[in-house]
């Protein structure tokens, strides 16, 4: 009996160790699928249904953003970028329906109030001829002489009947006066009420229309990247692996740790290389990356550099603007492959392990012109760093009147 019981206890642990893994397990596939299991039905339309379905669209929406923070957190593969890329559809289009439902209740609300308004304007219009009338009649009585009203009665009991008449003429009038004023105090209410509703609708009208928009970005998003990379999941590591070693490149040049040499003082416009034509280390095609620092830290060049006329060759992202008073560092500017920021390739691919493109991406618009040019006066110093496997060249040019230094890679010199 001895012997059973001391087997008992050592299979216990175990027992419990079983039983937690399948329940972890049961846990876990139900936290995978609960999110699109959840159904919001939007009923009859009642308050009570629109209600619970706003209550139920928030409560999907949580497991969504969970599922996607989960995702956020694994190890990038095309598998993981488009469950990511699907996770954040389904959320952007939960939120479009709780903002169409949001509206509908709103446009029910203020149709409620507009019929409320309307027939407190009817009950006020009402007390406000009774209480005219009141008025006018106390106002005839009051202008009676109380001796004349004394002569007139035939008792005293008669005059006791008459003068208690009059107080409760009063007191009537009183209490049509005190009605006429809450319906009066309601009526404003509910009109300040109802505008407030009606700005609520308007600014509910408008972030669905940039919710939608942006829906139909990330479902663009997503077309693009399952054409682009056609599921090869080896292609699509290929090329993460060459942009996440071309980030790490860059944040190290722009810490000083990659091999450069002090050439000359160069003026602005002068060439100092040339766009590497085809793919070189840790680059896909022909392209200079251009980046601005400041004391280490990344700048967006877009700030800098003239506006111009652009070719733009970055989509899915599309255009944006150039504010700066810099040349720029390319020919016949300019054609842009990528722009600055979550690019689509930093948003969506996840390229740069969930970091911002640092730079911009770019070619002169005259094919075959590969010069690349100071975009201000300075010193220029020759640089490469280990990158993929090969060796990365760029240039650098300390500015002499700015506290930016500029960097240009995938370059010879």
């Amino acid at each position: 009996m001895k012997r059973k019981k001391i087997t008992f206890l050592w299979l216990l642990p175990i027992l419990l160790g079983v039983l937690w893994l399948r329940i972890f397990h049961v846990s876990t596939i139900y936290a995978e699928e609960d999110c699109a299991a959840i159904t919001c039905s939007q009923g009859t339309g009642s308050t009570e249904d629109q209600n619970a379905y706003l209550a139920c669209n928030k409560s999907k929406q949580t497991c969504w953003e969970q599922k996607i923070k989960d995702t956020q957190s694994q190890k990038v593969t095309l598998t993981n970028t488009i469950n990511l890329l699907n996770g954040q559809i389904s959320l952007q289009q939960l939120q479009v329906d709780l903002t169409q439902a949001e509206i509908i209740q709103l446009e029910d609300q203020v149709a409620e109030l507009a019929e409320r308004i309307k027939g407190l304007g009817y009950s006020l219009d009402r007390l406000s001829t009774v209480l005219i009338e009141r008025v006018r009649a106390q106002y005839k009585q009051s202008r009676t002489v109380p001796s004349l009203q004394l002569l007139g009665s035939s008792s005293f009991s008669d005059l006791v009947m008459k003068m208690r008449y009059l107080s409760q003429a009063q007191k009537q009038t009183a209490d049509v006066m005190a009605k006429t004023e809450n319906q009066r105090l309601e009526y404003d209410d509910q009109k300040q009420l109802k505008e407030e509703k009606q700005i609520q609708l308007e600014q509910k009208r408008v972030s669905l229309k940039l919710l939608q928009t942006s829906l139909l970005g990330q479902k663009k998003d997503q077309q693009f990247l399952l054409s682009e990379t056609q599921s090869s999941e080896a292609k699509y590591q290929a090329e993460l692996a060459k942009t996440l070693a071309e980030l790490e490149a860059i944040q190290s040049i722009i810490a000083g740790r990659g091999s450069e040499t002090k050439v000359r003082d160069i003026k602005q416009g002068d060439n100092i290389a040339s766009i590497i034509a085809g793919a070189s280390a840790c680059s896909t095609g022909t392209h200079l990356h251009f980046e601005v620092a400041n004391n280490g830290v990344h700048r967006d060049p877009a700030g800098y550099l003239k506006s111009t006329d652009i070719t733009w060759s970055n989509s899915p992202d599309g255009s944006f603007g150039f504010s700066g008073s810099w040349d720029w560092p390319v020919n016949n500017a300019a054609l842009i492959t990528q722009g600055y920021g979550m690019t689509y390739y930093a948003r969506v691919r996840r390229a740069y392990g969930g970091s911002p493109h640092t730079g911009i991406d770019m070619v002169s618009k005259t094919s075959g012109d590969y010069t690349v040019k100071a975009v201000r006066d300075g010193t220029l110093y020759r640089g490469s760093i280990k990158c993929g496997g090969g060796l990365l060249r760029y240039v650098k040019v300390e500015h002499k009147d700015d506290a930016e230094n500029t960097y240009y890679l995938h370059i010879n010199y």
